[in-house]
C-alpha cells in the first residue's frame, strides 16, 4: 500500500453510529500505554496489531491521526525501573529513553504497509497559545496532505506540571478539535464503559451514552490497572466528553477491539455528539486558551449569555478577578463559582470595576461612547464542558 494515498471520503459523510465510523474522513485513534507495553517493554505484537487496522483505515481512504501514550513505559525496563516514577526528573529520563524506542517500532510496523511516520511531540504550551495552536494545525494539516500517519504524543521529556495536558486521552481529543476529526477512537485495556467497576459482578456494559444524563450513576474509576498509564476511565469519559461536546463523535473499547470497532460492530460504548462542531478558533478558545483572569455573573447573565447566546454586559457582572488586558481569555462563572464560559474581554481589569451593574447607556453618559461596547461578544464566547 502506498503512503501516498489520500481520502476518498467527502467532508460532508456523517459518522452517527458505530456502524459508520468506516466513513469518517478523518481518524483521530489514542491508545494507552498499557495496551502497547509488557514488563519487558514494548510489545511489538501489540503494535502490529494496531497498525495493522490503522492500514485497513488507510486503503479504504480515511486518514489517520494516531495519539501514543507509552513513551515513558516504554523506557521502564531500560533504565531498570521496575514501574512508573512518581518524582519529574525520572519520569522525563524514562520518556527521552523511551520514545526513540516506541517511534521505532511504529515506523517499522507501518512500513511494512507502505506507510510513513512522522513524530508529533506537543506540549500544553504549544497549543494554549493562539499562534502556536495555528502552527500545530498547520503542521498536522500538511503531514496529513503528504499521507503520512502523525504519531502525536505529550513530550514529556521537557513538559512540566506532572508533564501532562492531565493525560492522552485528553490529548487525543484535543488533537480531535485540531484537525477537525470526524470521529474519535479511544482504545484501552478495557472493552467499553460499565455501569460499575467491570470486575464487579452484575456490572452491565453500556452501548451507548447520548447525553449526560446516561452518566448519572455510573461509577467510573480513576486509577489505571496496569500502574504504567495515568488516569483511568475517567480521563477517557472526560476525553469522549470534550470530543462530543464540540461536534466530535467518539468510541471507547479495548485495543484487541480496533478491528471489530473498524468494521462496525457492536463493541465499546458509542458517544453520540451533544454539541456543535467548532471552529479551530472556538475550539481553542473553550479547551485550551490561557486564561487571565474571571468574571463572575448574576444569574440573568448566565442565562443570556449561555442559555440564549447573547453577548455579555457590564450590568450583568457582578466580581471580577484576576490581571488582564482587553483582548485577553477569561472565564465567565455563575454565582457559584463555577465556570460557563470562556471568552475574549473587551476591557481591562482596571477598567471592569467601575463598570459593574450599569448599562450600557449610564456608561456612556458618564464614561464616554468608548465604554458603550458589550464586554465580551456572543462571537467571542464559548460554552465550557462541566468536569464529572
Amino acid at each position: 500500500m502506498s503512503s501516498a494515498v489520500r481520502s476518498t471520503r467527502t467532508p460532508s459523510t456523517p459518522v452517527t453510529s458505530r456502524a459508520s465510523l468506516c466513513d469518517a474522513r478523518r481518524l483521530v485513534v489514542k491508545i494507552g500505554s498499557s495496551s502497547l507495553t509488557t514488563s519487558d517493554g514494548v510489545s511489538r505484537e501489540a503494535i502490529d496489531a494496531l497498525t495493522d487496522v490503522l492500514a485497513q483505515a488507510r486503503a479504504a481512504g480515511t486518514q489517520v491521526v494516531l495519539v501514543s501514550s507509552g513513551a515513558i513505559a516504554a523506557g521502564l525496563a531500560p533504565l531498570g525501573l521496575p514501574k512508573r516514577p512518581r518524582d519529574l526528573a525520572t519520569q522525563q529520563a524514562a520518556a527521552a529513553v523511551g520514545q526513540g524506542r516506541l517511534l521505532s517500532h511504529y515506523t517499522e510496523s507501518f512500513q511494512r504497509h507502505g506507510l510513513t511516520v512522522a513524530q508529533v511531540l506537543l506540549t500544553a504550551e504549544d497549543l494554549i497559545r493562539r499562534t502556536q495552536f495555528t502552527n500545530a494545525h498547520r503542521s498536522l494539516e500538511k503531514l496529513l496532505a503528504l499521507g503520512v500517519v502523525p504519531v502525536v504524543n505529550e513530550n514529556d521529556t521537557v513538559a512540566t506540571q506532572e508533564i501532562r495536558f492531565g493525560d492522552n486521552d485528553r490529548l487525543a481529543a484535543l488533537v480531535a478539535n485540531v484537525v477537525k476529526a470526524d470521529a474519535l477512537l479511544l482504545l484501552s485495556d478495557v472493552d467499553a464503559l460499565y455501569d460499575g467497576p467491570p470486575s464487579r459482578p452484575g456490572s452491565r456494559r453500556i452501548p451507548e451514552i447520548s447525553s449526560e444524563e446516561d452518566l448519572d450513576g455510573v461509577v467510573i474509576g480513576r486509577a489505571g490497572p496496569a500502574g504504567v498509564g495515568t488516569g483511568g476511565m475517567v480521563t477517557k469519559v472526560e476525553a469522549a466528553r470534550i470530543a462530543t461536546g464540540s461536534g466530535i463523535p467518539a468510541l471507547l473499547t479495548s485495543a484487541p477491539q480496533a478491528a471489530a470497532a473498524w468494521a462496525g460492530e457492536d463493541v465499546g460504548t458509542w458517544f453520540a455528539v451533544s454539541g456543535r462542531r467548532r471552529s479551530a478558533r472556538s475550539a481553542w478558545l473553550g479547551l485550551l486558551a490561557d486564561v487571565r483572569g474571571r468574571l463572575l455573573l448574576d444569574a440573568g447573565a448566565v442565562e443570556a449569555v449561555v442559555g440564549n447566546s447573547r453577548s455579555l454586559l457590564p450590568a450583568g457582572i457582578i466580581g471580577v478577578e484576576g490581571r488582564f488586558e482587553a483582548g485577553d481569555p477569561v472565564e465567565l462563572a455563575d454565582p457559584d463559582g463555577t465556570v460557563v464560559a470562556r471568552g475574549l474581554v473587551n476591557y481591562s481589569a482596571g477598567e471592569l470595576p467601575r463598570m459593574l451593574g450599569r448599562s450600557t447607556a449610564e456608561l456612556r453618559a458618564d464614561l464616554g461612547p468608548e465604554y458603550e461596547r458589550v464586554v465580551v461578544h456572543t462571537d467571542d464566547c464559548v460554552r465550557v464542558i462541566p468536569p464529572l
